[in-house]
């Protein structure tokens, strides 16, 4: 497949290019038995290299010094970054802090570190100084990888910190930084860096959102990230042929893993430091990109952006964070782009169950096709069951763990175990406890089982509405909201009520292609929506309130965040 870039502008520093003959395997201290190999996703970038030296493995066009990099060339580079922490004290298990956009030195940290034998901690961008300060601390980095624009969020820190300018050219820092771990390394090469010989040690430590408090470490190990690196590969459909752009921040609970999955797929990476819908489609329409991920508040951006139109290629679009509407299935596949619906939590590496298309879908209409796609579905090829239980106490044993029947209705809570689980919260063994009571990894989610085996979503526990004594979700609330074809998007909330104590409040962004009608009469527009929701959903289920935005509050990675919500509320 020919290069949609021009890369001939384009010289990687001298530090990046590998000698000739260049061994890469990495020096085995520990005695291993012959038939077994300690899992880590490091390998797949050796192999890379060792395959597709030539490949172009990453491209960052976008930026006012664009880098292309080989993976022969990439691998060296990550290399360098390996011998560089090791020169600055960085020692096996220590944690190497991480703030950065999608571009090639977050992607290099994903594999440096752990060549290092450290741990990758990424930092998400969008916090407050405070709120960085809190896992600096925390995590107890003893190094930070920062890019230029976010070194004011780090101001008065006094863990060392290498900051990239993001240019790739010599004299940028982080380039200077590479280029000294290559001189450190004596040519030594990969044979002087010492293979992890504890599949299980920690790989990533990814923090949650903290929106109910201070947000928690998540460790996740090597043996987990190589299983959900592969996972997410084959169940994407990933191979050498594919590029993958990056519009998920590779910061959010470690990139889902295909910081990896790609490389192990041999894939070209496009990297996009901020969500452009000018760039993204762009490189839907000229870079062959194959696919990508994103929320579906994402997604919505995309499909109604003015440059929106069927690519050359089909594309493939794995979505999570929320379930695809039929307004936004209906409008992917408009443009050419197959969504692909996942489900899972920074817990669980992100996604680890995907909604299996089946051949009789295709004679439904869209709005039942859609109804299945939404559904959460059945766990990954290297993951365990996932099972729907109902909710036992906080002392729970295995005993106690017992599965709801499959019979599409009766709700329950989300458990698994197995692979694709994290080893723990990080310094916090009560919140460990808790989250692993019964034997299994409690999500808080509650779902339905059906006879398929499928499992769908119904809420988190935490926004299940109580209203004269029914519980109402207020997820199955938006879906059938959102089936509307003026809203864009929508979110539901329990508001307190005199006589039902809570009803639905819903909050409401309007399509633009429909906005205007609506200009001065929200009011009525409220009353079209619960006349839509009435012939939907039980009474107790349709909201007592409608409420017109601008547009709603969410999270870095585009989840809406109800917590923003509330407070309006407790303020009416």
């Amino acid at each position: 497949m020919p290069v949609p870039f021009d890369t001939s502008r384009f010289t990687p520093t001298a530090a990046s290019i590998p000698p000739p003959l260049v061994g890469l395997r990495l020096k085995q201290e520990t005695p291993i038995p012959v038939n077994y190999h300690p899992l880590n996703p490091l390998d797949f970038i050796l192999r890379g290299a060792q395959i597709y030296p030539n490949k172009l493995a990453i491209a960052h066009p976008d930026v006012p010094h664009p880098a292309f990099y080989t993976f022969s060339v990439w691998t060296q580079r990550i290399q360098n970054l390996a011998y560089a922490l090791i020169q600055a004290g960085i020692q096996p298990g220590d944690r190497v802090a991480v703030i950065a956009p999608n571009s090639p030195m977050i992607a290099d940290a994903h594999q440096g570190i752990i060549a290092a034998r450290a741990v990758v901690a990424s930092v998400n961008t969008r916090l407050k100084p405070s709120e960085v300060a809190y896992i600096l601390e925390h995590s107890g980095a003893r190094l930070i990888l920062i890019d230029h624009e976010y070194t004011h969020l780090i101001e008065g820190t006094k863990i060392p910190t290498i900051v990239s300018n993001d240019t790739g050219r010599e004299g940028d820092p982080y380039e200077t930084f590479l280029n000294n771990g290559r001189k450190f390394s004596q040519e030594r090469g990969w044979a002087g860096l010492v293979a992890h010989h504890d599949e299980n040690a920690p790989c990533t430590l990814c923090y949650t959102s903290g929106t109910t408090g201070r947000p928690k470490g998540v460790i996740t190990t090597l043996r987990g990230s190589y299983l959900a690196a592969i996972a997410n590969a084959f169940e994407g459909r990933i191979n050498k042929d594919s590029t993958y752009l990056w519009i998920l921040p590779m910061f959010h609970a470690g990139g889902w893993t295909y910081p990896w999955a790609t490389v192990f797929a041999f894939a070209t990476q496009i990297t996009l430091r901020n969500v452009n819908f000018t760039h993204i489609w762009n490189h839907f329409l000229h870079s062959g990109v194959t696919h990508y991920c994103g929320a579906p508040t994402v997604q919505i951006g995309i499909i109604n952006d003015p440059l929106a139109r069927k690519p050359p290629q089909p594309v493939n679009a794995i979505i999570a964070g929320a379930a695809p509407t039929p307004h936004l299935i209906a409008g992917l596949e408009e443009k050419g782009i197959h969504p692909v619906h996942v489900y899972g939590l920074t817990e669980t590496y992100g996604p680890f169950t995907r909604s299996y298309e089946q051949d009789e879908w295709a004679t439904l209409s869209l709005e039942q096709r859609t109804k299945r796609i939404a559904r959460q579905g059945h766990a990954f090829a290297t993951a365990q069951e996932v099972r729907v239980v109902y909710q036992p106490g906080d002392h729970a044993t295995e005993d106690d763990l017992i599965d709801v029947p499959k019979d599409g209705k009766t709700l329950g809570e989300i458990v698994t175990r197995g692979n694709i689980v994290m080893k723990e919260y990080f310094n916090d063994p009560a919140a460990t406890a808790k989250a692993f009571r019964g034997g299994a990894f409690r999500s808080g989610d509650l779902a339905v089982w059906y006879p398929d085996g499928s499992i769908s979503i119904m809420d988190r526990s935490k926004d299940i509405i109580i209203s004269g004594g029914e519980n109402a979700s207020s997820l199955a609330i938006e879906q059938e909201l959102a089936s509307h074809p003026h809203v864009l998007e929508v979110s539901v909330v329990a508001r307190s009520h005199p006589k039902w104590g809570e009803r639905p409040m819903a909050f409401v962004t309007l399509h633009p292609q429909h906005s205007t009608k609506w200009t001065g009469k929200h009011h009525l527009f409220g009353d079209d929506l619960k006349k839509h929701a009435r012939a939907r959903l039980p009474g107790f289920a349709t909201p007592e309130w409608v409420e017109v935005v601008p547009e709603l509050p969410k999270t870095s990675t585009g989840k809406i965040l109800k917590t923003e919500l509330r407070k309006i509320i407790a303020k009416l």
